[in-house]
């Protein structure tokens, strides 16, 4: 009797069993940059190569400015995926913690990124595009449409810490400069 009330009463919500999911992806990065030291992505440009079987999911796309690439950064190893919860944005310990959740970063429990990039071109089944923070050979997991209305929050918030490393780095965080889905 106590346990049910004390279930009743308790703020922790469990989670169900989850079921483990399966991605396939629509393509790949080929851009003929190896390492994600650089840092320097809002002039990089890439090629996104669809699989030949979805080209005509394309229809349309061509005219949109811009697109959201959802990705899978393949050179996180498996056991470092989720083994930090709590980390210094970017490996600086002038950065607050912030729980993994709170941060860009990679090292996450399933590390799919995200980043808005200039759509430059479509032809055939390969999307030309600008500012994507994804190494050469990083599978694309999905492709949409950014339109304003629905993915720009006029009201976003973000902690000061934010704003402050950003002056500090240039706006490397800025959407039009890439959106830097590994930046914070």
């Amino acid at each position: 009797m106590f346990d049910a009330i004390r279930r009743l009463l308790s703020r922790e919500r469990r989670v169900p069993e989850l079921p483990e999911i399966v991605l396939r992806p629509v393509g790949v990065v080929r851009n003929g940059v190896r390492d994600t030291g650089s840092g320097a992505w809002e002039d990089v440009v890439s090629e996104i190569v669809v699989r030949p079987e979805v080209e005509d999911a394309l229809l349309g796309l061509d005219t949109y400015s811009h697109v959201l690439v959802l990705f899978w950064p393949h050179r996180v190893p498996e056991e470092v995926r989720g083994s930090k919860h709590r980390l210094h944005p970017r490996d600086d310990p002038a950065n607050p913690l912030q729980g993994v959740l709170a941060t860009r970063s990679q090292i996450r429990f399933n590390p799919v990124l995200v980043t808005p990039v200039r759509l430059l071109g479509v032809k055939g089944n390969v999307l030309r595009v600008r500012g994507l923070d994804a190494i050469d050979g990083t599978p694309v997991l999905d492709v949409k449409p950014y339109i304003p209305q629905i993915d720009c929050v006029p009201e976003a918030t973000v902690p000061e810490w934010v704003c402050e490393r950003a002056e500090h780095q240039g706006a490397e965080t800025s959407p039009e400069r890439g959106g830097g889905a590994s930046e914070l």
